[in-house]
């Protein structure tokens, strides 16, 4: 695996167990923000490999059209794509339920993880 996307790969761990520590914490926004992060950051590891080059992108659909991920996949991650707008701009309307989405993404996570490791 080439450096670059040992990185990527790497910090879309880091970014898994931090949501978890986060999660375990309450800190329930913060833990799905680090959701979605961890699942952009593989997607872009997998289309690293697959292209060499990285889409400067936050939506975890069109990543994962990119790198051909599963139908299961991509229906997954379509919530945990808006998660980079409500969680990180005030202007925009809280969620309600974060700690359920949180523990929702959580499991998500895991299973894309598990499915870009296969692909890297």
């Amino acid at each position: 695996m080439r450096e670059e996307i040992k990185k990527w790969w790497k910090l879309a761990e880091e970014d898994y167990d931090t949501a978890k520590y986060n999660f375990k914490g309450g800190k329930y926004k913060v833990s799905v923000f680090l959701c979605q992060q961890s699942i952009e950051k593989s997607f872009k590891a997998v289309l690293l490999k697959k292209t060499g080059e990285i889409r400067r992108i936050h939506d975890l659909v069109a990543l994962g059209r990119d790198i051909n991920a599963p139908e299961n996949i991509i229906n997954s991650v379509k919530e945990v794509t808006l998660a980079y707008i409500y969680t990180r701009y005030p202007d925009v309307r809280e969620e309600s339920n974060i700690k359920e989405k949180a523990s929702k993404f959580l499991i998500i996570v895991r299973e894309v993880l598990q499915w870009t490791k296969k692909n890297l």
